[in-house]
Formats: structure tokens, sequence, C-alpha cells
């Protein structure tokens, strides 16, 4: 079957019926696996996923060379210009911690020595979304379109049969346009290759014993407003997609600190189905698998149609699972982070992937801030802190207020006392205690904890994001007679320029 045939069948009615049959059976013999200890691992072990973009000589918006994939590891996103790093799980211990650090640095060296040394001379960028336009303009680029008997294909989008069959099914849904609603824009485009504006982080952490996932999911999602508050990346869209601006500084008051968040859902969203959104509690751990056999079912594909080799008796369901996209989500599958949308995995492990943050600066900030997700799961559980009673509603209004605010929000938490509060002091103070706290139980010393999540640290002491960076030197380059297009841009080369001189965004 070639790869349009296999679009069209993705979206043909008795592909769902036969798709939605197998996820149904493949869960029920999951479920099963997950009472009889199947999932049940020998210790905790961390992984992490890192989304990148690439840029031309003048920072503007270009195509991953292809021979960029070539190394393990690499993986193509969603759009031309995406590409993603996955690291090799790691026991969560010191000499984990070590390995994955040391090969992240690597990873990032090599491929971006690599990328300058092509003939077309490319960078590739660590941020939360990109700024400069594409030389043809960012609607032009985004909007790029081609037909194939009824078939629209996004010029611009990888060429996988996976992507195109999400993608048609999406816009299909959402009654042949996918909305871009934002402060300063409203805009539409004619697929969903909006979302590839945004890159994350993604790290993982794997629960050992299956009894013990619901209160590290449940902690997952109550961290989700105080960690993404120091997170902040991602203020403006390109400038030539704001349409309807008439004061530049409002809509640097305005614009979400991470507005990637509400772009990502608003384009997988827009099918009528909640794809993309803050989850609700679980109380077992087969509740994550109901989840996504009760999520809508977007582009299903066959295992035969992939031809694939290994033996994987699930996956339909983790094919499903690959358009299950809520900001925390719980994965069965091999060791962490070996697993991506693209590669299913069969049984193994139960694990956290904690994804509503974006991409960082720079590598020192990803890995801080990876070890500090991961030390604050594992810090709540082993000290028996009762955040998990703060209610869900309020949880789920810090996650939106730090989304829009940043470091301004109103947090809301659970002291170690059983006290509620919404004092800041109070709450990091605790985040950064628990953090080393989950670091230390995992073999680390006290010195090495905090070295680990210093540099995130230092955020919250200097009261400085790279979100308040981006907002403040905009608003500097327009009070110096800039246009936005202008100050945006030059916000944007110097953050490029900063990322790549400095170890550390708390040293910019």
């Amino acid at each position: 079957m070639d790869d349009r045939a296999m679009v069209r069948q993705a979206l043909a009615a008795d592909t769902r019926e036969t798709f939605d049959r197998r996820v149904d059976e493949q869960a029920a013999a999951l479920r099963a696996a997950i009472h009889d200890g199947d999932f049940d691992g020998e210790g905790f072990a961390v992984g992490l996923e890192v989304e990148c973009y690439a840029v031309d000589d003048d920072g503007k918006l270009t195509t991953v060379p292809e021979t960029l994939f070539a190394a393990s590891g690499r993986t193509g996103e969603i759009g031309r210009h995406n590409i993603e790093l996955n690291s090799t799980p790691q026991p969560f211990n010191p000499a984990g911690l070590t390995a994955q650090a040391t090969e992240l640095r690597t990873a990032i060296d090599d491929i971006r020595d690599e990328a300058a040394a092509g003939d077309a001379d490319h960078q590739i960028i660590l941020d939360g979304m990109w700024t400069i336009p594409p030389i043809e303009g960012s609607q032009a680029y985004l909007g790029a379109v081609s037909e194939d008997d009824g078939l629209v294909i996004a010029e611009n989008m990888q060429p996988k049969p996976r992507y195109q069959a999400i993608d048609n099914a999406l816009v299909e849904q959402a009654g042949g346009t996918i909305p871009l609603s934002v402060p300063g824009t409203d805009a539409s485009f004619p697929t969903i290759l909006v979302e590839s504006l945004t890159t994350s982080i993604q790290p993982h952490l794997q629960i050992p014993a299956a009894a013990a996932f619901p209160e590290y999911f449940n902690a997952a999602i109550r961290t989700l407003g105080p960690v993404v508050a120091l997170a902040t990346n991602s203020p403006f869209l390109p400038a030539d997609l704001y349409t309807a601006v008439d004061d530049p500084e409002e809509l640097i008051e305005a614009t979400p600190h991470e507005l990637r968040v509400p772009v990502f859902e608003g384009t997988v969203n827009s099918a009528g189905y909640q794809k993309a959104g803050c989850p609700a509690d679980i109380d077992t751990p087969t509740d994550i698998i109901d989840r996504v056999v009760d999520d809508w079912t977007c582009g299903p594909f066959l295992h035969e149609w992939e031809h694939a080799t290994r033996d994987d008796p699930y996956w339909e369901f983790q094919h499903k699972y690959g358009t299950y996209w809520r900001w925390v989500r719980g994965i069965v599958g091999d060791d962490a982070s070996t697993q991506t949308d693209e590669s299913p995995a069969s049984e193994g492990t139960l694990r956290i992937e904690y994804r509503p943050l974006p991409t960082q600066p720079t590598v020192e900030d990803t890995l801080a801030l990876h070890w500090l997700v991961v030390g604050l799961l594992r810090g709540l559980v082993a000290a028996e802190h009762p955040l998990t009673a703060l209610q869900w509603d309020a949880a789920e209004t810090s996650f939106y207020d730090a989304v829009d605010n940043g470091l301004d929000a109103e947090l809301h938490w659970v002291t170690a006392d059983g006290e509620k509060t919404t004092d800041h002091d109070v709450i990091y103070s605790e985040v950064f205690t628990l953090a080393e706290r989950g670091l230390r139980e995992q073999g680390l010393s006290d010195t090495e904890a905090a070295d680990r999540i210093a540099p995130i640290r230092a955020r919250w002491e200097q009261q400085m994001t790279p979100s308040q960076w981006k907002k403040t030197q905009v608003a500097d380059a327009l009070s110096d007679g800039a246009s936005l297009a202008a100050a945006i841009t030059e916000m944007q080369t110097t953050y490029n320029r900063l990322s790549h001189q400095h170890d550390s965004f708390a040293t910019w």
C-alpha cells in the first residue's frame, strides 16, 4: 500500500471500526497484565525528549537537512523544521543522571556541529516557539498545501502518512480550517501545521510499582502551575501573524507567557474533542488505559500497514495513545523515553510523561528543569506530602494561570502541614526542598541535589524567566522606536546568540 492509499484507508469508516475493536481487545489484555504485576519494575528510571528547530543564517525558519536524521536518538516532528532528540533511559541514580546529562550535551553539540557544517549552514535552536518567519512568510509557509484526490497535503509537514492522516482527520472534523485565536491575531489555516510553531521538553519518570502510580500521577497534576511558571519561554508568535494589534505595548501585557499551550490546544481541540488539556485524577493504574480507549480516535492505522517487524501485541493501542495529548500522560511501554508517538512500544513499565514544558534556552536549563520535575515528583511521594489533598480544580486553575501570567500567577498549594496557600515564598520553598529530597532519595548528596536544580532556583531568586526576559526585550525595543516585527526579530536574534554563549539563562 502506497502512502496516499494508506492515508485514505486511515480515514475510512471500516478502518476505524477494525482499529477500535483491536484497541478494546488490547486494552483488556493490558489491564490484566497490570493487575498481574507485569508492569512492576525493579527501580525508578528517567528519560527525556527535547524538541528543537532549524534556522538559516538570518534566523529564519528552515527545513532540517535530511542528513541530520541519520544518527540514532533523532526523529522528525510534524514540521519539516522540527527535530526531536530522545535520550537513552537511565536508572534514577547518580550514575544514571550523569550519563543522561552527558548524552544530551553531546547530542546537542553534535547536531549543531553537523548542521553548521552542511551546505546550507543551518543552526539548531533550543526555544519554545520560533518567531522569525521563513522567507515566504508564516501564513504562506504554514498554509502551503497541495491536493490529491480529496486529500490535503501540507507541503511543509514531514511527509509521513501518520501525520497526514491525523491532519486530514482533524481538519475535516474542524470544518475545513484550523483556527489560531490568541491575543493579537485571529487567523485560520488549512492544516494543523500551525502546531509546529511549538517545541517542548518532556521529562519521563518510570514508576516501579503499579500500585503507586496514581499517587505520582495525581501529584504531577498539582505541580503543573508552579513548575510551568518557572519554565515559561514562549510569549510571542512570528510577528507577521499578528493581524489585530493596535497597541503593541498592550499586546506584550496580554500575550500569555506560555503561548505554546493555547496554540497547541487550539489546534488539536478544534475538531470538537478535547485531545489536549489538564487530565483528571486517576484512582487506579488501569485508568490510564481507559482514558486512551475513551478518547476520540484520530487517523487510525493498522499494524499490518506498517510492516512492523517487532511482535507487539498492543500496537493499535499504542498508536492511539500517540494522539492522546494530555499535559500529563500515563504511558504503558518499554523503559522511559524509548517509546515515541511514532515508535510504539509493547510492555515493561508504567511511567509519567510530563508534557507542558517549553524547550529551554540551553542544555543546562533543560537538564535542570528535568531534574526539578523528576526530583519533585519523587520527593512528594517519599515525604508523604499532602499535596494531593489540593482540589483538582485549584490545580487546573494554577496551571492555566501560570500559562497566562508566569511567575505573577495565582498558584494554589497545600503545605507539608496540610494548609492551603497561595503564598509564592511558601510554595517555592517547598518545591525546591522537595525536589532536592527526591534527588537525595535516589542517591545524590545534598550538594549534588542542590547543584542539579540550581539554574531553575536562580530564576526564582532573580524573579526572571525566559518569557519575562523576552517581553522586556521587546518592550525596550519598542520604546526605542522599533516596530513590533523589528522588536521581536531583535529579541529573537539576541536570544539565539545568548543561548549559544551561556551555559544557563540565569547568567544572561
